[in-house]
């Protein structure tokens, strides 16, 4: 910040975005990123985020890494960097082999590099990153719930990224090196959680509300499969030609039911991780275009992807976590006019639609059996080594140390290589298998709240003051005592 005064930054933000004036708390945060301090953001989905660090990576020298977790999101961003003439690009498992090289050979003349937490530690990639030559800015972990949410047991390498900095100030012998982590969703637990995977140092804090004024949430029982998608189409229905989007939990179900509606004759496909890249980013395309009325789809869909006149949400089956929903809710009125979220749950027995109960019990019994797994691997590993070696000889070692990890049991010196810590491993498995039972927990109880939903929500996410009498007035709960 030294070498820039406020009204350059106020210019720049003018120049390329087209605006006179941050939002809060745009503006602090951005000045945080130019001293080249730690931050940790929570932001509403749709409170500019991005710019918060795109901006300064602009105005400083030398290069940003943005970890991003899904490619759409990545292409997205970069596209809308280079529609205005910035330096960025993307580096990640879909691109041919010729356009990687190239992208590291530019890495100089970029200010942008958006990659995932496995590219990131992708021995390859890693060796140009930390060349001495290579000046790096900073690191941004965007979307940095996934590290929470994810970190643990389906993409371990999140869990490695706080060992990152002093491995690269230690290889190109430079001083500082900022990180910041912006999410819409990390309640204090989260957050703690960031602070200490990443190692951040007395980061600023900007935590703003998720409350949206212009959401409208409601949850409606529904009890037969078949009285589940009758109540879809008409709250489809209703919303006329508007566009949306309807989540879905799995593969099988987003493909019958995308059928289903094109019966129906709506302009609509099915959305999930096993299309190929290329007719992935074909639905994004069409969607973003208005080709498309709505997407089914997994979760996989939707993180990051601009499109402010998303009218309604539908959550087909409830997610597993408040972090999720929220997430996934958000996507709706990004340009500050009405938006429509409904989640259709079965009745609490579940004798005639036991889907939603059968679902979630699928997924607890996939978590206790890694738990177990990592209770038995446990005493075979080395207690310190490569990760890399590890991983070759014992293909489901990497989850078990990112849960160790987690559990306090091990640590990594850098990013390739682990060490273990004494304690008692079961003991502490099991207590962080409790941990986050008590998160699928809080979904449920938010399905089946009396109060104001948006109240529970301000509750969930840490903002006990705001919460305190809250009453939104236009969920489902506040409308039906009106």
């Amino acid at each position: 910040m030294a070498d820039l005064d406020w009204q350059q930054v106020l210019e720049k933000f003018q120049e390329v975005w087209g605006y006179r004036e941050f939002r809060p708390p745009q503006g602090e945060v951005i000045h945080s990123l130019l001293s080249g301090e730690d931050a940790l953001i929570v932001l509403p989905t749709g409170g500019g985020k991005s710019i918060c660090f795109q901006l300064p990576a602009l105005l400083q020298g030398g290069l940003t890494v943005v970890v991003s977790p899904l490619v759409a999101l990545m292409e997205n961003q970069v596209q809308e960097l280079r529609d205005r003439n910035l330096p960025a690009a993307s580096l990640h498992s879909e691109l041919p082999r010729r356009t990687k090289q190239q992208v590291l050979r530019t890495l100089k003349r970029l200010r942008l590099l958006y990659l995932s937490p496995e590219t990131l530690l992708n021995p390859q990639v890693w060796e140009v990153l930390a060349s001495p030559s290579l000046p790096i800015q900073g690191m941004i972990l965007d979307e940095a719930h996934c590290l929470v949410q994810w970190g643990e047991t389906f993409r371990p390498a999140y869990r490695r990224l706080g060992a990152v900095r002093p491995a690269l100030q230690a290889q190109k012998g430079q001083g500082k090196l900022a990180i910041a982590a912006f999410t819409a969703t990390a309640n204090p637990t989260a957050q703690n959680t960031l602070t200490h995977v990443l190692q951040l140092q007395n980061p600023h804090q900007y935590c703003v509300s998720p409350y949206r004024n212009n959401l409208h949430l409601s949850v409606k029982r529904v009890w037969t499969p078949r009285g589940r998608r009758q109540k879809t189409l008409n709250f489809i229905r209703q919303q006329g030609r508007k566009a949306g989007l309807v989540y879905i939990r799995t593969r099988q179900e987003a493909e019958e039911l995308a059928e289903w509606f094109q019966g129906k004759g709506y302009q609509t496909a099915a959305y999930h991780g096993g299309l190929s890249p290329q007719r992935r980013r074909g639905l994004e395309h069409q969607w973003l275009k208005g080709q498309l009325q709505f997407v089914v789809c997994t979760s996989a869909f939707g993180m990051g992807i601009n499109k402010p006149n998303v009218r309604w949400v539908i959550h087909f089956q409830p997610p597993l976590l408040l972090s999720e929903y929220v997430q996934e809710v958000g996507r709706g009125g990004r340009d500050g006019k009405p938006a429509f979220a409904l989640t259709l749950v079965s009745e609490k027995t579940g004798l005639f639609n036991p889907v939603d109960q059968q679902r979630d019990r699928y997924f607890r019994q996939q978590q206790d059996q890694k738990f177990q797994k990592a209770a038995q691997l446990t005493p075979q590993l080395p207690p310190q080594g490569n990760i890399r070696k590890l991983v070759q000889e014992i293909p489901q070692s990497s989850v078990t140390l990112s849960l160790l990890h987690s559990a306090g049991l091990l640590e990594y010196p850098d990013p390739f290589h682990y060490r273990q810590k004494p304690g008692d491993t079961r003991l502490a498995l099991r207590r962080l298998r409790q941990q986050q039972e008590k998160y699928y927990q809080q979904m449920q109880q938010f399905l089946a709240t009396s109060s104001c939903r948006w109240q529970y929500l301000l509750q969930a996410f840490g903002f006990q003051e705001e919460a305190k009498g809250f009453r939104c007035g236009h969920c489902d709960r506040c409308s039906s005592r009106v």
